[in-house]
Formats: C-alpha cells, sequence, structure tokens
C-alpha cells in the first residue's frame, strides 16, 4: 500500500511532527486546517473569510494527493466560539452543497486566538 505525505510548507509540520495531508490507501486524510493565507503571510479577522481560506487550503493539499473536494466523504469542524459556526454556513454550502460528506462540528479552544475555524477533510483519491 503506498503512503504519501503532503506539506504546506508551515513550519508547525516540522515542529509538531504531522503533514497537512496523507494518502493511504484510496484515501487522503487532511489534518485540521486554519484560514491562514500563506501567499499573504495572514489570518483575516473575519470567520467567514477564514472558513473560505481553509477550504483553499484544503483544496490545495488535495490536488496535490490527487484528489479534490468533490471526493469528500467526511468533514469535522471545530470552532472556539460555536456562534461564529452559522455565519459559515453559505461557505461551506458554496464548497460542499453539492458533495455533503458525513459532518461533525465540535467547540473547542485552537492554538491561536486569531484562529476562528479549523477544518479536516477525508476524500477519496480521484479515479
Amino acid at each position: 500500500m503506498n503512503r504519501k505525505l503532503i506539506s504546506s510548507g508551515s513550519e508547525f509540520e516540522s515542529k509538531m511532527g504531522y503533514s497537512r495531508a496523507v494518502v493511504d490507501g484510496d484515501y487522503v486524510f487532511v489534518s485540521g486546517t486554519t484560514g491562514y493565507n500563506y501567499q499573504e503571510g495572514r489570518i483575516s479577522e473575519d470567520v467567514k473569510e477564514q472558513a473560505d481560506q481553509c477550504f483553499k487550503n484544503i483544496q490545495a493539499a488535495l490536488q496535490e494527493a490527487g484528489s479534490s473536494i468533490e471526493n469528500a466523504v467526511r468533514v469535522t469542524y471545530i470552532v472556539p466560539n460555536r456562534d461564529d459556526f452559522e455565519p459559515c454556513f453559505p461557505v461551506l454550502a458554496k464548497w460542499l452543497g453539492e458533495v455533503r460528506p458525513a459532518a461533525t462540528v465540535f467547540e473547542a479552544r485552537l492554538l491561536d486566538d486569531n484562529m476562528k475555524i479549523e477544518i479536516q477533510v477525508t476524500a477519496r483519491l480521484n479515479g
């Protein structure tokens, strides 16, 4: 069985010993992903913009792995403030409205107080 590690280049990956995504068998497991914009080197203060950036980061990892968001089978949302989740619904529907993976959401503190949402995805490989 082939195993492939995908990196975003984040310093946290080497510090903490994890990968942005792991391809194992027919699946891609994408780590919890925040709304950090790597091109701009910043994170938005707006939870909806963070959610959209999370999916852009996830899509980049999935594409590198040979998959796409359309192949998502499970999604997990983590929000430090559950009141921030409902405003994200239009963003979630934009990315997953047709895909409709199994989903879970829970409230928990994130590593940085600027982070308002973290999203984890499992997807099948293309083909």
